[in-house]
């Protein structure tokens, strides 16, 4: 088992960056396919990017491509989500998780808490 607790979120102008971290306990953390996903009001939770367990493959929401760059540390059992060029449209809760498949947020099996990012216009 893993938990898993993001932070880094904020408010940021139009335009602006913010860096997301996803602190991991457990000795498993490197073993697992970790993923963003994130969750606007009134709308369903949704991919935002994806990485191997080794960090080696990764893979973007077409929505963040070339803006969001997704990593990880297992030395540190640390998930990290760089995100530049930010446009109100990226306003959401991001939520960390592991152990999942992909881009298809019905097969993770661990969840964080989640973190709100706003971007003002």
């Amino acid at each position: 088992q893993v938990q898993l607790v993001e932070s880094g979120g904020g408010l940021v102008q139009a335009g602006g960056s913010l860096r997301l971290s996803c602190a991991a306990s457990g000795r498993t953390f490197s073993t697992y396919t970790m993923g963003w996903f994130r969750q606007a009001p009134g709308k369903e939770r949704e991919f935002v990017a994806t990485i191997s367990w080794r960090g080696g493959t990764t893979y973007n929401a077409d929505s963040v491509k070339g803006r969001f760059t997704i990593s990880r540390d297992n030395a540190k059992n640390t998930l990290y989500l760089q995100m530049n060029s930010l446009t109100p449209e990226d306003t959401a809760v991001y939520y960390c998780a592991a152990g999942g498949v992909g881009a298809v947020v019905t097969t993770y099996r661990y969840w964080g808490q989640g973190t709100q990012v706003t971007v003002s216009s």
